[in-house]
């Protein structure tokens, strides 16, 4: 069974261990620090409750604000107005702002009149706000097609799934030992910590950081594992080193495009958006998946249970708009400077249409869009006392290339594409290796007669590299080939070893959301974060200080009951 990343994408899974293998071995001794270990457990996020609406738009003394503009219509912006709508009624003007397209990194490309998705791609059944948002919007799931993944190590497939479970378990415990079972009590524990977000939400309590948001949930060491790299962690657990090389970090690599020094609270959203699960899914491989997870290898809430949203995952942002009745200009904003007239500030956004520039004055405002120099927003402050520093943190380029070709099946050793039983390829760190994987992709759209092609037909394939492929990469890792579109994302942040967290407030009145980013990066991540802030944001109008950053929340929820 693949080991479950924030949006569903695996780590590990059941597949035959070829022996003969020559993998490279990862120190992590001498690694920069990388990415949080919220990245094993963000794609498991499970829920003990409901999802509610606790502080609804309750009567307090005082008005409303009047307007409040969100910066940015990706999941983190569609839903911070959806939850602002929820929370401050529906006499308040939301305008969101947009400068690109609407679902930011949630994306789509066409290719012969079918569209794929560019961006993020699967999302966990137990993610609790993105399967709310798709039941409240009447979106359907889209329909599974079965395959099978391996991992390539530049000179042979080193790991590969199969069908037949006990074998596949046997052989896990014969190459890697117990390495699993410890791998899988960890996440376990660092699970349950990490869904009581969804009941302190749904009694309405909010953080004034990121900090004090996982303080909460696990105290100094959820914090500290933001610091820490993943696979110095994982060594201490009891996990082997060859464990790490052969399944963590291709999953690293697939994922975030980086290695196991990434933090250990990072696990992956909404973020890379692999096609890796939607080939496990359906077929005999789930059903010894569903048989594998009572077993000793299954992981605490690594369901199999992934999906996506019929017609694409963007189809979540626009919904969630609608459904907040909130006002979308398609615009840059240039600027955002406070503007003194009371007790709390104003602020003033410059930002330019198609047709003209132009400001508007907003009581609150909520940056849903990374704010970090390599991202380039084009938002500027002006007349902040102290000036802004710069946030920390910069961003990680990662390029997606949709190819409409054959795939050269004898680059990994299948002359004959026939015999090449695999629907993606993860790969392990290798330095002449210049892809972390490649995916046969299906449509958005998936009509009941549709058939994943085969290798030795023309299909649609997605390959995550760190730049962007040369020819002569694609006559590698293609016979030949009819189309390639690429976008290349600032998907993630950079892990770094002494970067800290963004704050949430920037200023009074004014929050950030993408700092959440920085302790892991996905669809519900992002989610979270935004119900956070709009909670934050209207206890923060209201007064309601006991409301925020509480002490011992699991407690003072129980005496509530």
């Amino acid at each position: 069974m693949w080991l479950l990343s924030i949006d569903g994408f695996p780590v590990y899974k059941h597949y035959r261990v070829r022996t003969h293998t020559r993998g490279r071995k990862t120190d992590c001794s001498g690694a920069a620090m990388g990415c949080p270990l919220l990245l094993l457990i963000v794609v498991v996020l499970s829920a003990w409750s409901a999802i509610g609406d606790p502080a609804g738009s309750a009567d307090v003394d005082g008005a409303p604000p009047s307007k409040i503009a969100v910066v940015g219509a990706g999941i983190g912006g569609s839903a911070t107005a959806h939850f602002l709508r929820q929370h401050f009624g529906p006499e308040v003007q939301v305008d969101v702002f947009e400068k690109g397209e609407v679902g930011g990194r949630l994306a789509t490309v066409t290719v012969n009149h079918n569209d794929y998705e560019s961006g993020g791609s699967i999302i966990h059944s137990l993610n609790l706000h993105m399967q709310e948002f798709v039941k409240q919007l009447g979106l359907k799931y889209r329909r599974s097609v079965a395959g099978k993944t391996a991992v390539f190590n530049g000179q042979e497939v080193i790991l590969e799934e199969t069908d037949w479970y006990l074998l596949d378990l046997f052989r896990l415990w014969w190459r890697y030992g117990i390495s699993f079972i410890r791998l899988q009590m960890w996440v376990e524990e660092i699970m349950e910590k990490f869904m009581r977000i969804y009941k302190y939400q749904a009694h309405g309590y909010a953080f004034s950081s990121v900090e004090e948001l996982l303080d909460s949930l696990g105290g100094s060491g959820f914090i500290n594992m933001t610091r820490r790299p993943l696979c110095s962690s994982l060594l201490e657990l009891g996990v082997s080193q060859r464990f790490i090389d052969e399944v963590i970090e291709p999953i690293m690599r697939v994922n975030y495009g980086q290695n196991v020094s990434i933090p250990a609270f990072v696990r992956r959203e909404e973020g890379k958006r692999k096609e890796i699960q939607e080939t496990r899914k359906g077929g005999a491989g789930s059903r010894e998946k569903k048989r594998g997870k009572q077993g000793a290898v299954s992981l605490a809430g690594a369901q199999n249970n992934l999906w996506a949203v019929e017609g694409g995952n963007k189809l979540v942002c626009s919904g969630l708009l609608k459904m907040a009745n909130a006002n979308l200009l398609q615009a840059q904003v240039n600027s955002i400077s406070p503007i003194y007239s009371g007790e709390e500030p104003q602020y003033q956004l410059s930002f330019t249409t198609a047709s003209e520039t132009r400001s508007e004055l907003y009581d609150i405002v909520v940056l849903a869009t990374p704010l970090q120099a390599s991202v380039r927003s084009g938002v500027q402050f002006h007349g902040f006392t102290p000036p802004f520093d710069e946030l920390p943190g910069n961003y990680h380029s990662t390029v997606a290339t949709i190819v409409h070709g054959y795939l050269n099946t004898s680059f990994f050793g299948f002359p004959d594409p026939r015999l090449f039983p695999f629907a993606s390829v993860l790969t392990t760190e290798t330095p002449d290796l210049f892809f972390n994987s490649v995916a046969s992709v299906c449509p958005v759209n998936i009509s009941t007669g549709f058939r994943r092609k085969q290798p030795q037909e023309a299909g649609v394939y997605k390959v995550f590299s760190p730049q962007p492929l040369e020819k002569a990469h694609l006559k590698t890792l293609f016979r030949s080939y009819y189309s390639v579109q690429v976008t290349e994302w600032q998907a993630y942040p950079c892990y770094g070893s002494s970067q800290g967290l963004p704050p949430v407030e920037l200023h009074p009145n004014l929050y950030y959301l993408n700092g959440i980013e920085l302790a892991g990066s996905a669809m519900e991540m992002s989610s979270v974060a935004a119900k956070n802030i709009a909670l934050l944001a209207y206890h923060r109008w209201n007064r309601q200080t006991d409301m925020v950053d509480q002490k011992d929340l699991m407690h003072r929820i129980k005496t509530e009951l």
